[in-house]
């Protein structure tokens, strides 16, 4: 079959009615933005398949949300179509099959197929397509899907914000007041980008609720002058707003940072200070799964009132509920005491055991 040619059958040189790109982006890239930028520039309208096998670690619909987050251009379609069918190369039968895939989701017939990929001409082909091939030999990004699966903190560079968040280690450091956990967390964060490379870039997401506290009292004392933290009265819905805040800072480090992140807080902390606060369990509130907890001890360390805490007895029955819970739980956590070197020391191998573990991709092939 002859390949249809839209406007201009210059290709690449000239310009195409509708172009096609399939991969499964598993996850997105820097070699995946630069074809799909290419084959943009160069088309009226752009289809571009994610074909994917729900069996996979990242779902469809995720890797399409990224896509059309780093190419919102309006003749540029993202489509999500299920491809779990194998991949044979020198099966007619499954060529077909794949094809068939492609061809309902991008619903009009195409002109052009643009790949980085062997499998490129053979596809436009089938499609009845004229073929361009963009950077086959990932000169302009050495980098790919499987490069990034092997190891993503050597690909770092190569990803877009949205997936450096998913792909970020999230540490959190929790624990009663005055028990040294901002400290804690600076030290933590200063500890990894001094490493340098891409360590350079961790980042430290700061306790939201803290300032919250200090601008209700704030507006509180437009009333009345003499009022204290101790006098001010909480409702629930206050306590999703901090974790929703504080979730939100939390996935904007994310996106720009290094392959760790350290939360001073969370919304399980947030949970339990609902509970100090409100005097009722809370609500569960909105959270994103973190890697490990960082629990700090209040042995050894003096309690410092610098008018914002509650007292040294609520101290040590706050520190008893967060070890509790965190049990209870299940969540993956450690307990730090004594000196500051020593906890920073016990924290510093507990992260770095955490960030050799591999991360599970379940890979049912490439396209």
């Amino acid at each position: 079959m002859a390949p249809r040619v839209g406007r201009t059958a210059d290709v690449p040189g000239g310009r195409v009615t509708h172009g096609l790109v399939v991969g499964k982006f598993y996850p997105p890239h820097a070699g995946h933005h630069h074809l799909i930028d290419t084959a943009a520039a160069g088309c009226d309208r752009l289809t571009v398949v994610v074909a994917a096998s729900p069996l996979e670690s990242i779902p469809i619909a995720l890797r399409a949300a990224w896509l059309r987050e780093r190419h919102p251009q309006p003749h540029v379609d993202i489509v999500a179509a299920v491809d779990d069918i194998e991949i044979d190369y020198d099966s007619d039968a499954v060529w077909t099959a794949h094809a068939e895939i492609f061809t309902t989701a991008a619903r009009d017939p195409v002109d052009v197929v643009f790949s980085s990929e062997e499998y490129g001409p053979e596809l436009a082909r089938r499609l009845g397509a004229a073929h361009v091939a963009v950077d086959p030999a990932r000169e302009r990004f050495p980098v790919s899907g499987t490069a990034v699966r092997q190891d993503h903190v050597a690909t770092w560079r190569w990803l877009s914000p949205p997936v450096r968040a998913h792909l970020t280690r999230r540490v959190v450091v929790v624990g009663a007041e005055s028990s040294g956990t901002t400290t804690l967390a600076r030290a933590l964060a200063g500890h990894y980008a001094r490493r340098g490379g891409v360590w350079a870039a961790t980042r430290l997401v700061p306790e939201y609720g803290r300032l919250y506290c200090e601008e209700k009292l704030a507006i509180a004392r437009r009333r009345d002058p003499g009022l204290w933290l101790g006098d001010l009265e909480w409702a629930s819905e206050e306590f999703a707003v901090i974790a929703e805040r504080q979730l939100a800072l939390e996935d904007a480090a994310a996106r720009a940072g290094s392959p760790l992140l350290v939360c001073d807080t969370d919304a399980f902390a947030t949970e339990l200070w609902h509970e100090r606060y409100v005097g009722t369990p809370a609500p569960a509130l909105a959270r994103t799964p973190h890697d490990l907890w960082i629990l700090t001890d209040t042995a050894g360390v003096p309690f410092e009132q610098d008018g914002w805490r509650d007292g040294e007895a609520i101290r040590v029955r706050m520190s008893a509920r967060f070890a509790a819970e965190l049990e209870r739980r299940c969540l993956p956590h450690v307990t730090v005491s004594g000196p500051h070197d020593v906890r920073l020391a016990t924290a510093v191998d507990a992260i770095d055991t955490v960030l050799d573990k591999s991360r599970a991709w379940t890979d049912a092939g490439a396209l």
